[in-house]
């Protein structure tokens, strides 16, 4: 665990190097073992292993998947990332066929870290617009 990290630069890496390297090593240095993400839709993730089967479901869907971070702003142990995210819906996951749709879209996660790590996670973004676009009956 790397307690050197602040806030900011946890939520910083966790959408900038883990997601676009999907690397699994650097979700368990930033997220602790019991953390809990409250995922969009409703869904929650608990500590890196159940945050893992959500990312791979996701990649699977969009396997270029790229983020962005736009900004970034922490106060004490929190954190709020505003990140813009691209990608091909080109895979199997998340239930839908690949449908080759271009995803371009955005969303706000805020965090609470503790000692280096993420302890808890809140998502706001639109699931509903992009599963819309990945069936082909919408664009975002």
């Amino acid at each position: 665990m790397n307690k050197t990290r602040t806030p900011k630069q946890v939520g910083e890496a966790w959408f900038g190097p883990m997601w676009n390297n999907r690397d699994i090593a650097m979700m368990r240095e930033l997220m602790a073992p019991g953390a809990i993400g409250h995922l969009e839709g409703g869904r929650e993730a608990v500590g890196p292993e159940g945050f893992a089967e959500f990312q791979a479901e996701f990649v699977r869907a969009v396997p270029d998947l790229k983020l962005e971070v736009m900004n970034s702003l922490a106060d004490g142990d929190d954190v709020c990332v505003h990140w813009h995210a691209t990608g091909t819906h080109t895979g199997d996951g998340l239930g839908i066929a690949p449908t080759d749709a271009k995803l371009d879209f955005q969303g706000v996660t805020w965090l609470r870290v503790q000692g280096g790590q993420i302890v808890e996670g809140w998502d706001f973004w639109n699931l509903g617009a992009v599963m819309q676009c990945m069936s082909g009956m919408a664009t975002v």
